[in-house]
């Protein structure tokens, strides 16, 4: 048995329910591993689990389902995994918030030398949400265009990087002057900021009215409606959150037969519990990070203990690429 540090919430609400913990890790059970993390990764879903729009399966509850560390100890009948190896994770069971966790082995992917832990924090879930998008659900390639919502954050940077390499012409909306910079250092051709112009105006100037054949927004309400008018016919919209307002309805009447569109709301988790070979998306993934194909901006990095600091900073989307936590210092506070 293990002491760990956690970060817990009794109840739904604001960062401020967000609380650090001592926790009792048990030895690992069998077809289970425990790691000792480095990073964990901070996503918008967390925020959701947080404020109880997903609620966690109960209270009090840690939050996180993304980290990097080190095997510390294996199951009976874990194979393919032994203790030292580096390792990361993006999936339930939720609990990443946390200094060391046990998960079931096959949950877990080994993490190559080439990427480090503070990458694969900010760039498990995100990249293999990439995967998941450009390699199944919208595939692209040389001719196509695409826009890219967000696209300074973790998730969009990936995006616009990994288009561009496959041969697509990438626009990218973005709602800061700074923002708008590193957009366009990491792959969009054009970028659009939506506060100075609308970026449905924008996009048909771009396209010469011709509109895009993809387009990939996590904000969804009135993004969403807007994003289906730039639509070239047999064009697919993609929805990765809910950001700005819920999940907004869509008549099938809206989508065709005259435009014919397509629109889609994937789910990672049941990408990585089945819907993908997730030893070879991960390493795709990693492969294209670990060369240097794909780089991964940390725009901020918290100790586990200002976890509420970091949810405060995504909310204000002020933050630019991913938001990740350090587990390393929280570790030696209590642990054994």
């Amino acid at each position: 048995m293990h002491t760990a540090q956690a970060i817990q919430i009794a109840a739904y609400g604001d960062p401020d329910v967000m609380h650090l913990v001592r926790v009792e890790v048990p030895d690992p059970s069998a077809g289970e591993v425990q790691v000792v993390q480095h990073v964990a990764g901070v996503n918008y879903l967390d925020t959701y689990h947080r404020r109880g729009v997903f609620p966690l399966p109960r209270l009090p509850g840690v939050l996180g389902v993304e980290g990097a560390g080190v095997v510390a100890a294996v199951g009976e009948g874990v194979e393919g995994f032994a203790i030292g190896d580096r390792v990361s994770y993006a999936c339930r069971p939720i609990g990443g918030y946390t200094t060391r966790r046990n998960l079931p082995a096959a949950t877990l992917l080994h993490l190559p030398d080439a990427v480090s832990f503070e990458q694969a924090g900010a760039a498990t879930l995100r990249g293999l949400t990439a995967h998941m998008v450009l390699r199944r659900v919208a595939p692209v390639g040389p001719g196509d265009t695409v826009l890219v919502h967000a696209a300074a954050g973790g998730l969009g940077l990936l995006l616009c990087q990994w288009a561009r390499l496959l041969g697509a012409r990438v626009i990218g909306t973005v709602g800061a002057p700074d923002k708008a910079q590193i957009a366009a250092e990491f792959g969009c051709d054009h970028v659009i900021q939506y506060r100075e112009h609308a970026f449905v105006d924008e996009v048909r100037r771009l396209t010469d009215g011709r509109g895009v054949d993809a387009v990939y927004e996590g904000l969804g309400g009135q993004v969403f409606h807007d994003s289906l008018t730039v639509l070239r016919p047999f064009g697919h919209l993609v929805n990765l959150g809910q950001v700005a307002a819920g999940l907004p309805s869509v008549a099938l009447g809206d989508l065709g037969p005259a435009r014919s569109l397509t629109v889609s709301v994937p789910g990672v988790f049941a990408y990585v519990h089945g819907g993908a070979d997730l030893p070879a998306a991960a390493a795709e993934v990693f492969g294209l990070i670990g060369s240097g194909a794909l780089r991964v901006h940390v725009g901020a990095t918290f100790a586990l203990r200002d976890a509420a600091l970091a949810h405060d900073a995504l909310a204000s989307r002020h933050t630019v690429g991913a938001v990740v936590l350090s587990t390393t210092d929280d570790r030696q506070v209590g642990e054994r």
